[in-house]
């Protein structure tokens, strides 16, 4: 409960700063496929633009509220740590369960455990798939099922990745229920998406040898987020097949960092896919009554169902301040990546989209 309100009081500044929904701007770029183009973004790191570093003093936004990469990523890890055992039916309500349908939609747009242009010739051969931000665990759970259930192919693993210790624990949990050769081929790792090259196994959280309250001044609260100092692995470069992230990456305090990183474990021919809410400016009717609900009615539910109005006030905002369709397209191109088409698919008239990008090959 004392933790409880201390995020409290925490999100409330975010709250009471801003009654509407800001006002977007765009910054659209011209979009480029050319070989020229992408040669410049696939650099070595040792040219990554200075955005593209993590920055703890660097400002940053979190939700309508001012704060630096550093304090988004300890409010953040807050948020999740409080609504962790909600989540998924918070999910539910927010969506009316349509975050179903689009899950199902990505993991099936991305057919695991089938590559048809394999260098060996056997689209059923081994994968490694990382699913970053991995939470409670919905994709990595369709995954496995697509993979070795509807594709018959056992040879795929999936690596769950979480900076928050308490929605990986969750996943953790809920993964008992799948069958032991999916259990076999799931693990689960804390860290942080900007950097990789640092995890540890997980710990579930709250763990019983790690003090939980202020009983005494020489106990500490037990930190629900990754310290990279507690670090024991890494994700090698270009060792992952697919790298997915669902519903996440709007949370992470440096996006351009993520999609460099993204490129570094991915294999040459990898896929980077990102499922995440977006703009519905195309439709202004829809998207008016998209946002009246968002904001009016999605925090209220959180104070409702999981006593936490605060949080979901946090996780709209979020939503609001994320990169249209466009724009974060042009950010995953500037990451190195190439991209087909348009570069993305819209879902529900744009509520949500579904991006990829191909990690070109050597």
């Amino acid at each position: 409960m004392a933790a409880r309100t201390a995020l409290r009081r925490a999100l409330r500044p975010v709250r009471n700063a801003v009654t509407h929904p800001a006002q977007q701007v765009h910054f659209t770029r011209p979009f480029s496929t050319t070989v020229p183009s992408l040669a410049a973004s696939s650099s070595p790191s040792s040219a990554t633009p200075e955005y593209a570093i993590p920055d703890p003093s660097r400002p940053t936004h979190f939700g309508f509220q001012t704060v630096t990469e550093g304090e988004k990523r300890e409010r953040v890890a807050g948020v999740f740590t409080s609504v962790a055992e909600s989540y998924d039916r918070m999910n539910d309500l927010m969506s009316f369960g349509w975050h179903r349908v689009w899950k199902d939609h990505f993991v099936a747009s991305l057919n695991p455990g089938f590559s048809p242009l394999t260098s060996d010739g056997d689209p059923r051969g081994p994968q490694h798939i990382l699913d970053v931000a991995g939470g409670t665990g919905d994709i990595a759970f369709r995954m496995l099922h697509t993979a070795h259930v509807l594709n018959g192919n056992p040879s795929v693993r999936v690596t769950m990745s979480d900076i928050n210790r308490a929605m990986l624990t969750v996943g953790k949990q809920r993964s008992a229920q799948l069958p032991a050769s999916q259990r076999a081929a799931l693990s689960f790792v804390e860290a942080n998406a900007e950097d990789l090259s640092r995890t540890r196994p997980l710990h579930p959280y709250p763990s019983p040898s790690e003090p939980t309250t202020h009983d005494s001044q020489t106990q500490k609260p037990e930190q629900a987020f990754f310290d990279p100092a507690t670090a024991t692995g890494s994700i090698p470069d270009s060792s992952v097949d697919l790298y997915t992230v669902a519903f996440g990456i709007r949370n992470f305090s440096n996006i351009p960092a993520a999609l460099r990183e993204a490129r570094r474990v991915l294999k040459p021919g990898g896929v980077f896919a990102c499922l995440e809410f977006s703009k519905a400016d195309k439709h202004p009717l829809f998207n008016s009554l998209y946002k009246e609900w968002s904001f009016r009615a999605i925090p209220l539910i959180g104070q409702l169902v999981a006593a936490d109005r605060d949080s979901y006030q946090y996780l709209v905002e979020s939503i609001e301040r994320f990169p249209s369709q466009t724009e974060f397209r042009d950010m995953i191109v500037d990451a190195g990546f190439v991209v087909a088409g348009e570069g993305y698919e819209d879902l529900t008239g744009g509520v949500a989209a579904i991006h990829k990008g191909m990690k070109p090959r050597d």
